[in-house]
């Protein structure tokens, strides 16, 4: 009456997951995710043309990722407004990966970042620290 199952199950026991391949920790994950989030600021702080912000942003991606980072080739034409914007956020997002990763260079790069791109948002100047 009914057909017999011919195909292994795509379903394992929660032991057999373990075994059955190599798991990241949490510093793993965080690293790959800070290395995300600096990759992709990188992208928007080359097309706004800020080439010493990006030289630090670049080498935080490297020494995350062991390998220098591809750089932004293309331009999408975007306001440079809407590129601070989106600039902000990532940064802000860089900034939460390494607080949660205890990166104090990180995070000094991406609070920095944020305060350069809210100057440029808000037309206000940066007021350095004595």
């Amino acid at each position: 009456m009914y057909e017999p199952i011919r195909t292994k199950s795509v379903h394992r026991m929660a032991d057999d997951a373990r075994n059955g391949f190599p798991h990241r920790s949490r510093e793993e994950e965080l690293d790959i995710q800070l290395a995300g989030h600096l990759a992709a600021l990188l992208a928007v702080t080359d097309e706004l043309g800020e080439t010493e912000a990006g030289e630090l942003i670049a080498r935080q991606v490297a020494r995350l990722r062991g390998a220098p980072p591809a750089r932004h080739a293309g331009l999408s034409g975007a306001p440079a407004e809407a590129l601070h914007r989106k600039a902000h956020a990532l940064a802000g997002r860089a900034l939460v990966v390494a607080a949660s990763r205890a990166d104090t260079s990180a995070a000094i790069l991406a609070a920095e970042r944020m305060d350069a791109h809210t100057a440029a948002l808000t037309g206000d100047p940066l007021v350095a620290a004595p």
